[in-house]
């Protein structure tokens, strides 16, 4: 009987230290196991339709775009303020005889035509009288009451 009892002792204090020995746990650090997020893509950029032309580099291309935010959306560089120059320069086409057009209403003001025009790049010069401007394509000039005088921009 006494070999009953211990036992029964022994027993005892191993169910009753059990609960106690379980809560102890060691804590190990695993160390960095996931690698860090990778940054996010960036949001395509809106920009405005401001025509301020630059010419543009990535992996040595070359590109003109119509203003820098353009350039920069599309992951060039800016190298020069401008268009691109690769090209030979364009020399001004003579000036087109036109059809006489019937007197305005107001005469210091050209008429406008009201046409839509695309949004082509394809610079020209325009003029109206004294004054000399460039404009991202012909139809933008007409519009504008320009008579074109030369493709590419303006020379002083």
């Amino acid at each position: 009987m006494r070999h009953a009892r211990f036992l029964s002792a022994k027993k005892l204090a191993l169910i009753l230290i059990a609960p106690v020995l379980s809560a102890c746990t060691v804590e190990t650090d695993p160390g960095y196991s996931r690698p860090p997020p990778r940054p996010r893509p960036p949001q395509q950029q809106m920009c405005t339709m401001e025509y301020a032309p630059v010419c543009g580099e990535r992996g040595g291309r070359t590109q003109t775009f119509g203003n820098a935010c353009q350039a920069r959306a599309n992951g060039f560089a800016i190298v020069a303020r401008g268009e691109c120059r690769r090209q030979p320069p364009v020399t001004p086409m003579p000036p087109q005889p036109r059809p006489p057009r019937p007197p305005s209403p107001e005469p210091d003001r050209p008429q406008r035509p009201g046409g839509i025009c695309t949004r082509e790049y394809r610079p020209v010069c325009g003029q109206r009288g004294p004054e000399m401007r460039t404009f991202p394509n012909a139809c933008e000039a007409g519009n504008g009451g320009f008579r074109i005088i030369g493709q590419g921009e303006c020379r002083p």
